[in-house]
């Protein structure tokens, strides 16, 4: 019996001093700096999104609790893709004995370590998450303090691209000068217009109520700009999806010569005046690709008969957004989006055999973070993409600004949008136009703007 607990309390002190060795030797540059370059340090560090820096052990270490916490709860890096629908080149979940490293160096004193252990910083771009080759200077933009109703509706402003031969671009970075009050920024490309107005912000007042929601009786609560036939939704500023790189998919974007840039501008004021400068970088290809990279976009019906989420329902099922490809694609990034209610949204395709395959579910949407999930899946013509959203607008939602209004489909943040982006790869000589079957531009704004507005309220969008 005296040599059984002998030998039970001998396992216990080896397993303890183990565990001492194990703890002792996790360091912040052997360790736990590896980790925070490659998921973390694209947003922690200066002039980037993130409230602090991890570039440093010196930044890094009063944040080592706060850092174990959020990644055990796997909050951070956000990531919100099922692991057990698609497969996702970007995934930035970080791996279990990741999390493990990053817990135990919190628990066990955030050890410094040896700065000779620490791997070659990364040569991270100044101010830029890109290089770019070319930065067109976008627009400067009032964003007032208290405008009435917390509202500034969306403007579009249109500028020079400065592209003089056809050009193609392997990404692209819209960057604010104040991103606080960046909402979203999107840009288009298309043909110059000899009638234009450069940097001339234009917008339609809608009516609203006193808690800044358009009135659907008064108009379209959605769209109903003045002006037509510009894309303005090809690439996004967005919380958490701040560049589009189409290097990633080896494929890159033509921008015929001379043509000009949309960008569609939704600021949300934070009661202090700002004077917002956007500018535009891109990264070029001295030579032509062999492979097409096409922006894409579908929606729910925006008309108040098909889209009204009742107040206090908890899982309202939207209308479904559905498009039919009219030729084979390389399916290669999805962008899920909605505002406050958002709650959750699937991409399902829906093969001309009948097959069904949820290729991304997002369980729990956060409007925090518009991320782009990037995968490489080959899509056969006559293949349907269909997406299903739900709404919560309960008072269970933290986030809902008054669960007991009825929420119709609108541009401001408390009001609702379900809208799905994706892109897809093609050859190079292929015409984005004919990628979608039926109206060329039944999947963009503008469509829905001059249809099915035009159709339900009797209005004319010039």
């Amino acid at each position: 019996m005296v040599l059984k607990h002998c030998a039970t309390a001998l396992l216990l002190v080896v397993a303890v001093k183990a565990s001492e060795v194990s703890s002792s030797t996790v360091t912040f540059y052997k360790d736990v700096l590896p980790i925070l370059q490659k998921n973390c340090q694209a947003c922690h560090r200066p002039n980037q999104i993130a409230p602090m820096s991890f570039l440093t052990y010196k930044e890094s270490r009063p944040w080592a609790k706060a850092m174990k916490t959020m990644v055990v709860l796997r909050k951070m890096p956000p990531w919100f893709a099922d692991p057990r629908y698609g497969h996702f080149l970007n995934d930035r979940s970080l791996k279990q004995n990741e999390i493990e490293t990053i817990k135990t160096w919190a628990e066990s004193g955030a050890r410094e370590g040896d700065p000779n252990d620490a791997p070659t910083p990364v040569q991270w771009p100044e101010g830029w998450q890109i290089q770019p080759d070319l930065i067109v200077q976008g627009p400067v933009f009032d964003v007032p303090a208290h405008p009435r109703n917390n509202v500034i509706e969306w403007a579009a402003v249109t500028i020079p691209s400065g592209f003089t031969r056809d050009t193609w671009i392997t990404s692209v970075q819209i960057r604010p000068e104040h991103a606080a009050v960046a909402h979203h920024i999107c840009l288009g490309f298309h043909p110059h217009m000899p009638d234009v107005k450069y940097y001339e912000p234009v917008w339609q007042d809608k009516e609203r109520d006193q808690d800044g929601n358009a009135i659907p009786e008064k108009g379209p609560t959605f769209g109903n700009w003045p002006f037509r036939g510009r894309s303005m939704s090809e690439d996004c500023y967005l919380p958490g999806n701040v560049t589009a790189d189409y290097r990633d998919f080896h494929a890159a974007k033509l921008v015929p010569a001379g043509s000009d840039i949309t960008l569609n501008l939704h600021y949300t004021p934070k009661g202090i005046a700002v004077r917002d400068h956007v500018q535009i970088g891109f990264t070029v290809s001295k030579e032509a690709p062999q492979r097409r990279y096409v922006s894409l976009n579908t929606s729910a019906p925006m008309d108040p008969q098909h889209f009204a989420i009742p107040p206090n329902e908890g899982n309202w099922q939207s209308p479904p957004a559905e498009i039919t490809f009219n030729q084979s694609v390389e399916l290669v990034l999805m962008v899920p989006h909605m505002h406050f209610r958002g709650k959750d949204m699937t991409f399902t395709l829906e093969y001309p055999d009948r097959r069904r395959e949820i290729v991304l579910s997002v369980p729990h949407y956060d409007f925090n973070w518009q991320l782009g999930y990037h995968t490489s899946i080959q899509v056969p013509k006559g293949t349907k993409l269909h997406v299903d959203a739900h709404f919560d607008n309960s008072p269970n939602n933290k986030f809902n600004p008054n669960p007991n209004k009825t929420v119709y489909y609108g541009e401001m943040t408390w009001e609702e949008m379900m809208f799905a982006f994706f892109g897809v790869v093609v050859d190079k000589n292929a015409d984005p136009q004919k990628i979608l079957s039926g109206d060329p531009e039944r999947y963009t704004w503008q469509w829905f703007t001059r249809g099915i507005h035009r159709k339900l309220f009797g209005e004319i969008v010039k």
